[in-house]
């Protein structure tokens, strides 16, 4: 059995059988180390090379754009809009990963008008940008540009790192913002499993290798992730093995596992912002965290805040995003039963989550009116 390592296609985009990401790689070796039989995993692999899944084109249109960032509007024109912020790490299209696990187009039977800034791949001239100047440029401009063309204050709603973003521009301009949404939202970097001290000499290497190579590859973000529960890569694909590939679980994973390998390189400028600020000093949670000369301290925020933290978030450890909830002055708090991914696209904890989203988004829009 030969196993290749191609670049990542493009959403929708198949080129012969789909490729491996080295941390699919790194986990059968670390499978092989634990256990002799690696037939399961294999087949799982394989078959999720095979399988039919293509990602149908976005339902949702190009509304604004400034350099590599776009804004998708999935409608209605006339709808309370919501901007959605996602990470820059991975593509933002978790956010409607399917029609039957998006967050996002449930909101327009609401009547209220969901749009997705998606970053897309730094263009040469961007890779060098600090983290401040996308929240400036992009984020604050889309929040200008949506709020003057619609009439209507936006609401700012962010997951992971696109949480800490929104934030950011929240705090910076309050009086754009009808409410903030944070979904596994990291605050302080220091709370969880890992020491400071080691932290902070992991974003030291990190940011000298971004310096280095113009920005951190995929691959050695993915391998990052992976490496918080190893044998976690290894055990999903036995799992698959034993699925019907013609049914709706095989479905959903092939559509997870391809974005998980459609990710794209953190610019040097972001990374060496997040590395520094976030990871090893943790401006955040200490306070000292400013964006183009403006402290970023979400406690004078006076906006409807709703805070969801997953209760099994490895990626985002739960008391890292309770730093944050205790920040905000009166924020509504929920904690799906899951994980960071699972909160968005898993079947409880996704319900979990809508369900408390969708109320407190109403109950938002009706005040404003």
């Amino acid at each position: 059995m030969t196993l290749r390592l191609e670049p990542a296609p493009r959403p929708g985009e198949r080129l012969g059988p789909r490729p491996l990401a080295l941390h699919v790689l790194q986990a059968q070796l670390a499978w092989a180390r634990q256990r002799p039989d690696l037939l399961a995993f294999l087949q799982g692999v394989q078959a999720y090379r095979a399988h039919g899944y293509r990602r149908p084109p976005p339902a949702a249109a190009v509304v604004w754009q400034a350099g590599s960032t776009r804004l998708w509007d999935y409608g209605p024109a006339d709808g309370w809009p919501i901007l959605a912020v996602p990470s820059m790490i991975n593509r933002g299209y978790v956010l409607d990963l399917t029609p039957e696990t998006s967050l996002l187009r449930p909101l327009t039977a609401l009547g209220l008008r969901p749009l997705l800034l998606d970053w897309g791949e730094a263009r040469p001239e961007e890779r060098r940008w600090p983290l401040a100047r996308y929240i400036v440029a992009r984020i604050e401009a889309a929040l200008g540009w949506l709020g003057q063309t619609s009439g209507r204050r936006p609401i700012l709603l962010g997951y992971c790192m696109g949480g800490l973003l929104a934030a950011a521009a929240a705090v910076r301009q309050p009086d754009q913002v009808a409410g903030l949404a944070l979904l596994a939202t990291p605050w302080d970097f220091h709370a969880g499993q890992w020491p400071p001290a080691l932290l902070a000499s992991a974003a030291q290497a990190l940011e000298q290798v971004a310096g280095g190579l113009g920005g951190l590859p995929v691959d050695l973000l993915q391998s990052w992730f992976a490496s918080l529960e190893p044998l976690q890569v290894p055990r999903k694909f036995a799992r698959f093995a034993q699925l019907d590939p013609a049914g709706p679980a095989a479905t959903a994973f092939v559509a997870l596992e391809d974005w998980l390998n459609d990710g794209v390189p953190l610019g040097a400028g972001v990374a060496s912002s997040c590395l520094r600020d976030w990871y090893a000093e943790n401006r955040p949670a200490r306070g000292c965290w400013e964006v183009d000369g403006v402290p970023i301290r979400p406690a004078g925020l006076t906006m409807p805040c709703l805070v969801a933290i997953p209760t099994e978030d490895r990626i985002v450890p739960p008391e890292s995003a309770l730093a944050l909830a205790r920040q905000l002055p009166a924020p509504q708090l929920v904690e799906p039963m899951g994980g960071h991914l699972g909160m968005i696209v898993g079947q409880r904890a996704s319900r979990t989550l809508q369900t408390a989203l969708h109320g407190w988004l109403r109950q938002i829009a009706a005040l404003q009116r």
